[in-house]
């Protein structure tokens, strides 16, 4: 299958959790600017939204949506998804809240220049990663194992840093125990982008 990203954008969950994984793909970087490939040709005749992640099996489907894409490839692991009788819903509701509560803002963020906005959106921010930090139930968001919305986080976390928004110090540590997997130093050596202690 290919599999198409930007460096450090969201699309680095879904990276990190295909390297976790060891499923085979073929990875594509995408000058989400531009909408093209490193070849020059169209992204959009891939994804005609033109955003990253997106996936494309060997029969031709097209898988596109963080969320999405972050809940497949987990399923095809081994243990990326809590256990018990609501593990993946309580999994896919913290993908979605990271998707729409923290994500979004965000890209409000990088593109606003009101100063008054940007103050409002660091602030909200600062509030949901203390939401998060509330909900870790133990090394990783949902206990003892690695799961695909610790990905999800620590690119938000990445974005933080990036931005000057500070975080609890429970969620520096887990950023750390994230960035320590062999799948995660894989990745960011593949995107050529600084480890998250560097990422300000």
């Amino acid at each position: 299958m290919d599999f198409y990203y930007t460096p450090t954008a969201c699309s680095q969950a879904a990276h990190i959790l295909l390297v976790e994984t060891g499923l085979p793909f073929r990875p594509h970087k995408v000058d989400i600017f531009r909408h093209v490939l490193e070849d020059g040709s169209p992204y959009e005749a891939v994804n005609p939204n033109g955003y990253v992640p997106a996936l494309v099996f060997d029969d031709g489907t097209l898988l596109t949506e963080n969320v999405a894409l972050l809940d497949w490839i987990a399923m095809q692991g081994d243990g990326l998804v809590p256990d018990g009788p609501l593990g993946r819903t309580r999994h896919l509701q913290m993908l979605a809240f990271l998707s729409t509560e923290v994500q979004k803002p965000f890209v409000r963020l990088f593109f606003t220049d009101n100063a008054e906005e940007k103050a409002w959106l660091g602030e909200t921010l600062a509030r949901r990663f203390e939401w998060i930090a509330s909900r870790i139930e133990g090394d990783f968001l949902f206990g003892r194992r690695f799961s695909a919305a610790d990905a999800f986080l620590y690119v938000m976390l990445r974005w933080a840093a990036m931005c000057g928004i500070a975080v609890p110090d429970t969620l520096r540590a887990l950023g750390s125990r994230v960035e320590a997997r062999p799948s995660v130093r894989a990745v960011l050596s593949r995107e050529a982008v600084a480890p998250l202690g560097a990422a300000a």
